[in-house]
């Protein structure tokens, strides 16, 4: 077992998204969605990263889904970090910064069930929005708002995932 290390975690800057694309590619197509260096720098305003004397070693982000509801993605720690904390540091800021933007609901779509459930995700079936709500999702171009409603072209993408939920 690995000794805890003291992790930093703070907003993502712009400086910071070349080694949040370097944690995304060690799980990209195996437990991540691979990102374009473009959508990274799109969505950094999203990201959180983790720092260990000075150096990145995890990064997350909060994707605001609807006025109630957000998904915690791209969760990312480097292999040689893993087991230290870093995963729990960034889960719980970015729970944190969800109740701070008044959200009632965060969720996760994982292959790590006993991690989210830690913190209390519970397994769900299905898309936990109303129908409404769901047709106007669907117009989104984010493939992970596409994995989130289930879409058929997403599939492949997402078997053998968990879709779990967290009540704030």
């Amino acid at each position: 077992m690995r000794t805890a290390v003291k992790v930093i975690v703070r907003r993502a800057r712009v400086g910071d998204v070349r080694k949040i694309k370097c944690l995304v590619d060690c799980y990209a197509g195996a437990v991540l969605l691979a990102k374009p260096l473009v959508t990274l720098y799109e969505d950094v305003q999203e990201f959180w990263v983790a720092e260990q004397d000075g150096v990145v070693v995890g990064c997350g982000a909060l994707h605001v889904l609807w006025e109630d509801l957000a998904e915690i993605r791209t969760v990312a720690v480097h292999p040689d970090a893993v087991s230290r904390g870093v995963g729990h540091a960034l889960v719980e800021r970015l729970i944190e910064h969800g109740r701070s933007l008044g959200l009632r609901r965060l969720f996760v779509l994982t292959f790590e069930e006993r991690f989210f459930s830690r913190y209390g995700f519970r397994t769900i079936e299905g898309t936990p929005v109303t129908a409404e709500v769901y047709d106007e999702m669907r117009r989104s171009h984010d493939e992970g708002v596409a994995e989130f409603l289930d879409l058929p072209y997403v599939k492949p993408n997402t078997l053998g995932n968990t879709r779990m939920l967290l009540e704030l």
